[in-house]
């Protein structure tokens, strides 16, 4: 199944919206070889187990916000009623709504696909935190750099003319 379904096309499909990792329901149904309609009607039946932080309703702003930012989603083309979006849990909550044997396998490359951003997403924290050490590290010696380039440049001045102090000696 993950041949037929590379990861790269269900990443596609996860966006962020109000800080969390969602799928969109027509994209999951899409996924699943179901009709969107079909999908949310097994979730209406089943509605304990989408609490909100599972799955929630978009606003209309946000629906407009997504379809200007994907760019897919045309206005008339698609249903005239919000879409539902799902998190991690809510996807693999789904699961046991959606009892086909391609919805298992879906699930499980959905899941490889949330746990490989996650890890991605980690990398990138862990990399800018690194930065952020050396920029740290570094600007400390900066100063210092930036004195000894000051004295350097002093030395390298010709030196003024004094007034001598002491005696003279005649040769």
């Amino acid at each position: 199944m993950s041949e037929l379904i590379p990861v790269e096309r269900i990443e596609s499909k996860i966006y962020l919206i109000r800080g969390k990792k969602v799928m969109l329901d027509k994209d999951l149904a899409d996924l699943y070889k179901v009709k969107t309609k079909n999908l949310n009607k097994a979730v209406d039946r089943n509605r304990q187990r989408f609490p909100a932080d599972f799955m929630f309703q978009l606003s209309k702003d946000e629906y407009d916000h997504l379809r200007f930012q994907t760019g897919t989603l045309k206005k008339g083309q698609h249903s005239k009623y919000l879409p539902n979006v799902f998190t991690e849990n809510g996807v693999a909550m789904l699961s046991s709504v959606l009892r086909s044997e391609r919805a298992i396998q879906i699930n499980v490359a959905i899941m490889r696909a949330f746990t490989r951003l996650r890890e991605i997403i980690s990398t990138h924290k862990e990399l800018a935190r690194k930065i952020e050490e050396l920029e740290k590290k570094y600007s400390k010696h900066e100063v210092e750099i930036t004195s000894v380039f000051k004295l350097l440049k002093k030395l390298m001045e010709p030196e003024a003319k004094h007034k001598q102090i002491g005696f003279l000696v005649d040769k």
